[in-house]
């Protein structure tokens, strides 16, 4: 048993989907949240100053003394290199390979469709794993940036109407070609997505599965602690939230993402002191 807490990161608020789902699979576990509010976002970023922010944010988590690091961001997952995530202290897991695993198992056709951001979708990284998982695949990737300010605005499933309209006229003219090459299986690789999955899933139609990349990485790591002798001793956690710009806005847009798991308060740090 480890009490130590799991470190989760991401550019923004998008990684809360992703501790929303380890709150509800590892109740016992404390986490230690950074959202790097200051300089999002990372999908327009270049792969330089990508791999940067992503240095520092983990070792920010490294000094909180966590056990383990989720990136639960699909642009730092699909840029942060494999051999230097294996030479870090504690298990590091990406949102990208977990959610590729699900893909793979989920399709039937062979066909999947991924989306993302520009920086997500220009990196490959969905397709070169998946194309190793599912030998043959055909794979229609779309970048669709305006997807992040939709949910960060509150333009989400459940939204009033007028709002939801907005969205789905977005959701039509990013997804007409993704729809078109008739896939089977839809990888929503940025953990915003999944506040907007109804809205996709309508688009889409019942033959389309849905891949949440937060709720794959947090299945993958529950398995990992397990398998480590990680998991905490404890019946209730607690999550403690760091950002790197003033908390007002990051706490008040949390909850959205937070779901029945909302609550808690944020402080400040300066990141580049890492």
């Amino acid at each position: 048993m480890d009490n130590r807490p799991i470190g989760v990161f991401d550019s923004g608020l998008g990684g809360l989907t992703g501790v929303r789902e380890l709150r509800r699979q590892l109740p016992g576990e404390d986490i230690v949240y950074f959202g790097d509010t200051g300089r999002v976002p990372y999908g327009s970023r270049s792969h330089e100053t990508i791999l940067q922010y992503a240095r520092q944010d983990i070792a920010f988590l490294l000094s909180r003394n966590v056990k383990c690091i989720m990136a639960a961001c699909g642009t730092v997952s699909s840029t942060y290199p494999t051999e230097e995530a294996a030479r870090l202290p504690v298990p590091y897991m990406g949102v990208v390979n977990a959610a590729a695993r699900r893909a793979a198992r989920a399709t039937r056709s062979r066909k999947i469709g991924v989306i993302g951001t520009s920086a997500t979708i220009r990196s490959h990284s969905y397709e070169l794993t998946l194309r190793r998982l599912v030998p043959g695949a055909e794979i229609t990737a779309k970048a669709c940036p305006l997807f992040v300010s939709l949910v960060e605005n509150g333009y989400v499933d459940g939204a009033p109407p007028q709002m939801q309209q907005v969205t789905r006229l977005v959701i039509g003219q990013y997804l007409e070609e993704v729809r078109a090459a008739g896939i089977d299986t839809l990888i929503l690789g940025c953990t915003h997505y999944p506040l907007l999955a109804g809205m996709i899933g309508d688009y889409m139609g019942p033959g389309v599965t849905l891949i949440d990349p937060g709720r794959a990485a947090a299945d993958d790591l529950g398995q990992l602690l397990s398998s480590k002798g990680l998991r905490a001793n404890r019946q209730q956690g607690q999550t403690h939230f760091f950002v790197s710009d003033v908390p007002d806005s990051f706490i008040q847009t949390a909850d959205l993402f937070l779901g029945e798991y909302r609550g808690g308060t944020a402080e400040q740090i300066c990141i580049d002191q890492y």
